[in-house]
This record gives structure tokens, sequence and C-alpha cells, in this order.
């Protein structure tokens, strides 16, 4: 062989391996570049719960304050001396019941006169009234001249203005008699005497509270109800309720009325319940913890805390549709043992991320995993 082919020959086999090397190369680079995009068009996987409905029901227990069906407290309306205090503290009193006598003599001097007065008065109407029914049937008489009209005329004026007088000092002796009934102090109803505040011989007056009186027979349980629960509050008119003197008991109360407004500064509406003490165990002023059941008449969406993002501007949760994410606004109801209660553009069956956070941006493409539709609430 000669040193030309020799040459070629080598040349031929340099070409060769340059060519391997190449393709070779090439193809690493590819399957290097293949690998990137693949990893950059990888989805996340996000785990994910159909949406359902369920009647919310959710039992709340409510502070609340029993008082008096009834409750008086008993002032002196004039001025003078207890004479007498007939009842003390603890005592059962009867409607009508004399409490307390208060001693006025200037009070009973001036009924005194306005009676003589009042008898005064009635005579010398009487007395006119006579005068004029004699002139008139004169008057009448067939014989003209016996009476004559001015006298008749004269004396059924002072008939009217006795008359008058006698109508002035009937009132004004029933005044008296009505300031006098206020020496003696009643009971305004059935009840208990919870507060006695003189005792006799101590001057009272129209400011002196002398003693207060319930009517704890039967009470009212107040409990104010926040504004949230209102619509969906159970108005069952048995609710049970407890007291910290009996924290073995539950006692009953029966709903009775509404203030049918809202409180501006508690956002509350106060419920009344009344309740039969009979048994004189509950006292007036306790307080007391009522259950009320709250329950929708229409069903609800249900979802756990978590599933509910919170920014400065509003609450969202996050729906997955053709595997991209929407961010859906919601209204927060009622908290239950099931989860919280969503008010929004929400549909029966729409998949929701059971994890909810801004960082997920609406249009980011995901792989859901469905997970357990009956979640626990996230406190």
């Amino acid at each position: 062989m000669t040193s030309n082919n020799k040459k070629k020959n080598l040349n031929n086999m340099r070409l060769v391996v340059f060519f391997s090397l190449s393709v070779l190369l090439a193809a690493c680079g590819g399957s290097k570049e293949q690998q990137a995009g693949n990893a950059n068009t990888a989805q996340d996987t996000v785990p994910v719960f159909l949406l359902e409905q369920d009647t919310l029901k959710k039992m709340v227990e409510l502070p609340a304050e029993l008082v008096p069906y009834e409750n008086a407290e008993l002032f002196a309306k004039v001025q003078g001396f207890v004479k007498e205090m007939k009842v003390d503290l603890g005592d059962h009193v009867r409607k009508g019941q004399l409490l307390a006598i208060i001693e006025a003599p200037e009070i009973n001097s001036r009924f005194a006169e306005s009676e003589a007065a009042l008898q005064s008065a009635k005579a010398k109407w009487t007395a006119g009234k006579d005068i004029y029914e004699r002139l008139y049937r004169a008057s009448q008489a067939k014989t003209p001249g016996i009476v004559a009209p001015v006298d008749l005329e004269r004396s059924r004026s002072q008939m009217m203005a006795d008359s008058a007088t006698y109508a002035a000092a009937e009132k004004q002796s029933q005044a008296y008699k009505a300031v006098s009934g206020y020496l003696y102090i009643k009971s305004p109803f059935d009840g208990v005497i919870t507060a006695r505040k003189a005792d006799p011989g101590a001057l009272v007056g129209t400011n002196a509270m002398l003693l207060t009186v319930q009517n704890n027979r039967i009470l009212r349980l107040r409990a104010a109800v926040p504004e949230m629960y209102i619509s969906a509050a159970t108005t069952s008119k048995n609710m049970a309720f407890r007291v910290d003197a009996y924290p073995t008991q539950q006692f009953k109360a029966a709903l009775t009325r509404k203030s049918e407004t809202i409180d501006p500064v508690t956002r509350t509406e106060l419920w009344e319940f009344q309740v039969d003490n009979s048994s004189h165990e509950l006292k007036a002023g306790g307080f007391a913890y009522v259950k009320i059941e709250i329950t929708r008449i229409h069903p609800s969406y249900i979802v756990p805390a978590s599933a509910i993002a919170t920014t400065q501007e509003k609450k969202f949760v996050i729906r997955l549709r053709d595997g991209h994410l929407e961010w859906i606004d919601v209204r927060q109801g009622i908290i239950n043992d099931k989860g919280v209660e969503l008010f929004g553009d929400l549909q029966k069956d729409d998949t929701l991320l059971l994890k909810a956070t801004d960082e997920r941006k609406p249009g980011t493409s995901v792989y859901g995993k469905l997970v357990q539709t009956s979640f626990p609430a996230v406190r």
C-alpha cells in the first residue's frame, strides 16, 4: 500500500469518528432538553373535595339572667313619720295587704276640713234648691203676679252657684281623701319582700324608698341572642337552661316574647322566657345559661375552615375547574362541628381545594387528588 492510500484511509476514519461523536452529543443534548421541558410542564398535586349540601344544626349555650316577673319599689308619696312597719325581709305578702303606715297629722287635718266644707256646701245647695223649687211652683199658679220673674231668676242663679260650690267641695274632699290614703302602703301584687329600708319613727318623703316587693313565683329568663343566630334559631316553646347553684339540674323555660329590635351596641336581640318558680328553687337576679338550637330551613354549603382563604380585601375559596384554579368570593355563616357555613357563587359537587391560600393564583394548572368528603371541622 502506498503512502497516499494510507493517508486517505486515515482521513476517512477521522470523519467517521467525528460524525459519531456529533450524533452522540446531539442525542445527549436532546434528552436533557426534553427532560427539562417535561419538568417545566409537570403539574402540582393538591388535595380537593367535592362540595356537598347539608342541613346546618347547632346547639348554642347563651348567658342569660333571671329577673322577677313583677318588681315594685314602694315609696312614701307624702312626707311623714313611719308609724308602723307590718312586714320584714323575706315575708310573703298578698295583693292589697297593708305593709306600712305613715303618720302625717297635717294631712288628716286637711281631710277633716275638706269634709266639713263639703257638708256646708251641700247644705247651702240643698237650701237654695228648695227655695227655687218653691218659687217655681208658685210662678206656675193661675193667679198672676204671685212671684216676680226677677226673683225666680235670682233664686235659680243662686241655686246653680251653690251647686257648683258643692261640686268643687266634693272634688276637693275626694283629693284629700286620696292623699290620706297615701299614708297606708299596700302591696300591689302577690310576692315577697326583698328589701326593707325604713323602721318605725323614721322621717320619710317622696324620695325615700320603704320596701321592695317582687313576684318570684314566676321568673323572666332574658337572653341576648346574636344577630347571626336570629333567623335560624328555633322557636320551640320549651328550652333547657342551667344555673351555677344547681350544677347537676336542668330547668325548663318557655319562650314568650322577643324585643323585635337589634341592640346597636351589642348586635343582639333580647329574648324573654317564662319560668315556673312555684318551688322557689331559683332566685331572681341569678345568672343562667340557656340552650338554643340553631337550624337552617334550607340546606347550606359547609366546608372545613382550611378551605377558606382570608385576605385584607375578602374571603374566598379556590375551585378547580378543567384543571385550572378559580377564586370564588364567599361570605361566612355559622360554624358548627362539621365546618363553616358558606354563601357564594357555588354549586353542588364543585371541586374545592382543601387548603386554600392566596399563593394559589387564579389560572394556575394543578392536578386534584380527591380526599374524603366527610371531614371534621378544622379549628
